[in-house]
């Protein structure tokens, strides 16, 4: 790109600008812009391109920055702080472009791991949660949890699918406790239907998968598996099934006997009207069956 920057940031007013190519963005994510500015101020200037007015006044084009124009005009504010760029349309769009990709939204991991950075460097809770707009309470639980290598717990965090205090919860109780807490968050209305059935799937995952969410690089588990290993575990295996059958057969057996008792208990009539007296005189299919009755009674 040949476009050519003037060094000075210059304070614009918000009505020379014109927002030529407008994005749509969420309420949500735009509240978020507004509060931040709000509170921390403008950290970055927009970028603005010179153009002339229909009556030669001065006017600029956005190049970058529709979200923090936009945020200082709901803001009350008339001027805005801006660095000034001239080059083709061609260039100006390619720049756009690449601010756009630049400002890609961090994954939460990597969000937590600047709050962590922050932690290192000797901020307390407070001053992070003031730096970075954050409750307080918020970051105290997103530390905890990083601490103890919960990432797949702090991506749920982050998008919104589980409140943090049931992650934590998750993180550091033992199962007892964590279903107490999700039933008190059904009870509170924090996790209901469709939300309820994802935080036990992640649960689950956690438990079956691991700490990290798919995808994440994992240490190795452990040594190679050698053939004497591999061996015993196939002989494990082989004697585990070896019991299985042999319970199976078990209870064929006392399955056999007590269809044999049944036959005969059957053969007495008054047996048979003492059931039918006591409306006893139904049985469960299988058993009907193997007695040759299929209508399920004697």
């Amino acid at each position: 790109m040949n476009a050519k920057f003037d060094p000075q940031v210059r304070m614009i007013p918000v009505s020379q600008i014109n927002i030529l190519n407008p994005r749509g963005r969420g309420k949500k994510k735009f509240a978020q812009i507004v509060a931040n500015i709000s509170h921390l101020g403008l950290k970055k200037p927009i970028t603005v391109s010179h153009v002339s007015g229909k009556n030669g006044d001065a006017r600029y084009d956005l190049v970058c920055g529709q979200g923090r124009l936009e945020a200082y005009i709901a803001l009350g504010q008339t001027e805005i702080p801006a660095l000034v760029v001239e080059g083709t349309k061609e260039d100006l769009m390619l720049m756009s472009l690449a601010e756009n990709l630049a400002r890609r939204q961090h994954t939460s991991v990597e969000l937590v791991r600047e709050i962590s950075s922050l932690k290192e460097r000797g901020y307390t809770h407070t001053e992070i949660a003031r730096k970075t707009d954050l409750d307080v309470t918020y970051v105290k639980g997103i530390l905890q949890l990083l601490a103890k290598g919960e990432e797949r717990l702090l991506q749920s965090v982050e998008k919104g699918q589980l409140p943090l205090y049931i992650a934590i919860t998750i993180a550091t109780s033992d199962d007892k406790s964590v279903q107490r807490a999700l039933q008190e968050a059904y009870e509170r209305n924090d996790l209901r239907g469709k939300s309820l059935l994802q935080a036990r799937r992640l649960i689950e995952n956690r438990r079956m998968r691991g700490k990290k969410p798919r995808g994440a690089p994992r240490k190795p588990s452990g040594s190679p598996v050698s053939t004497e290993d591999l061996l015993k575990t196939f002989q494990n295996e082989t004697l585990k099934q070896k019991m299985i059958i042999q319970k199976a057969k078990i209870w064929e057996t006392r399955l056999l006997f007590a269809v044999s008792a049944l036959k005969q208990l059957f053969q007495d009539e008054h047996f048979v009207t003492l059931l039918r007296a006591e409306n006893l005189d139904t049985l469960p299919q299988y058993l009907a069956e193997q007695l040759g009755h299929s209508k399920g009674s004697p």
